[in-house]
Order: structure tokens, then sequence, then C-alpha cells
């Protein structure tokens, strides 16, 4: 095990007959994994990711942040949204 530039463990792994793969204590303590608790996997960008539900929920929290540009609350900015969108229906 190495740790790279920012000083975080890293391992080389390789997948068993079965397709498995075992994590190593120090890259699941620096990822918050505990036993038994249940993670998400996809793919990005070519890259295997593990993370648990809530840190995905708090990633996307993170990014919705980020990418609100809008003023006030985005539950009002929805609601205006559907009332605008109702109100063009009922004209139709």
């Amino acid at each position: 095990m190495a740790g790279n530039a920012a000083d975080t463990p890293s391992a080389d792994l390789t997948v068993n007959e079965q397709g498995r793969v075992t994590i190593p204590a120090p890259i699941r303590r620096a990822a918050g994994i505990e036993a038994g608790v249940p993670l998400v996997v996809y793919v990005e960008d070519g890259r295997v990711v593990l993370e648990t539900r809530e840190q995905l929920a708090e990633r996307i929290r993170r990014d919705v942040a980020a990418a609100w540009t809008g003023e006030g609350s985005v539950v009002d900015e929805l609601i205006a949204d559907r009332r605008a969108e109702a109100a063009r229906e009922d004209q139709a």
C-alpha cells in the first residue's frame, strides 16, 4: 500500500474468479466505509465508484447547491414553474 500525492491510502487490487475484490481496511477507513453499510456502485468516466448512500446524497446536495444560480428557494422556483406550466395548459 502506498500513499498518493494527497497522502491518502491506495492499493493494488485483483479481481478474483467470482468477480470480487476485497477493499483493504485503510482504504475503507479513509472512505468512511464500515462493515455492513450498503454501498452504491456505478461507473463514472470509466472508473468504478463505491460510496455509501449518505455520501452519495451529500455529493448530490453539494452539486445541486453549486449549480444553483437562482435566487430564493429551489422549491419555490419549482412550484412557480409548475404553476406556470399548468396555466399554459389551461389556456390551450
